[in-house]
């Protein structure tokens, strides 16, 4: 008897989208959303986020998945926008522009 391999294939990345940051297939929703709302602030849990940003409970999974086989590349990259939050903060501080 044959294994076969099944994939999910719920994940994408495409340069032209998100500047190539892996996205649930078919939106413009970020892994790393979905995690930020999950692990992160909100901690919601998956029906929630499913629910909220108007996805199937499969979609939350696949991008929970995605983010544990690649934790260490997604939390760079949230580290990494968190800083550059802060800094585009700071400079609008500066500049007067902030609104909080």
């Amino acid at each position: 008897m044959a294994i076969n391999i099944l994939s999910i294939n719920e994940i994408v990345s495409d340069p032209k989208v998100r500047a190539g940051k892996p996205v649930i297939a078919g939106t413009g929703i970020r892994v790393m959303d979905i995690v930020a709302h999950h692990l992160y602030g909100d901690q919601l849990s998956p029906e929630q986020i499913a629910t909220d940003f108007r996805l199937n409970l499969g979609q939350v999974h696949a991008a929970l998945a995605y983010y544990y086989l690649h934790q260490q590349e997604v939390d760079a990259q949230l580290q990494q926008d968190a800083e550059e939050a802060k800094r585009l903060k700071a400079q609008l501080g500066q500049q007067g522009r902030l609104i909080e």
